[in-house]
């Protein structure tokens, strides 16, 4: 959890547990003993990043023919997907003599996502954005091309296809 210490020995009024419905009061420094108060609205202002979920809108990167996907179903957890998972999408919009149209359920594979995930040498990744390549039901790629930077994370998930047919990995 986010907190903000201003000193050594400032007293804090209650604990990020123990208040859940509250305020922090009392977070201040001891020299000037002035209290401040504080909402956790400041504590976490800034966009929670989360996994893919249901109704999650993920921009398609290979020529399938689709543009913009809409997640039905994560198929892995039902918290959510992450990179390398594969999902079930609604195609909302697509290009107009592509392989798949408007409509079509899809399965896909997520390839690029904001929410941060740590590797293995202690480095973190996070991507602008949420993207998914569409494959069928073998896993196998629909589209014949990759376009932006793929993590190499697919490779232990048995998505060696998809790292062939990129232009970039990350």
């Amino acid at each position: 959890m986010a907190a903000r210490l201003f000193s050594k020995s400032s007293s804090v009024g209650h604990t990020l547990l123990g208040a859940v419905g509250t305020s922090l009061v009392g977070v201040g420094s001891a020299a000037r003993g002035a209290t401040t108060k504080v909402n956790y609205s400041d504590i976490f202002f800034q966009q929670q990043r989360t996994f893919i979920q249901m109704r999650t809108n993920l921009k398609v990167v290979d020529n399938s023919g689709a543009k913009r996907v809409m997640c039905i179903q994560a198929l892995k957890s039902k918290k959510g997907a992450k990179l390398g998972d594969i999902i079930i999408g609604s195609v909302k919009e697509a290009q107009p003599r592509g392989k798949v149209k408007k409509g079509d359920v899809v399965y896909g594979v997520v390839v690029r996502a904001a929410m941060q995930r740590g590797r293995c040498d202690g480095s973190q990744i996070r991507f602008d954005d949420n993207a998914v390549v569409l494959v069928n039901k073998q896993g196998e790629p629909i589209g014949t091309r990759v376009f932006g930077p793929v993590p190499h994370e697919l490779r232990k998930k048995k998505h060696v296809k998809i790292l062939a047919l990129a232009e970039h990995i990350a």
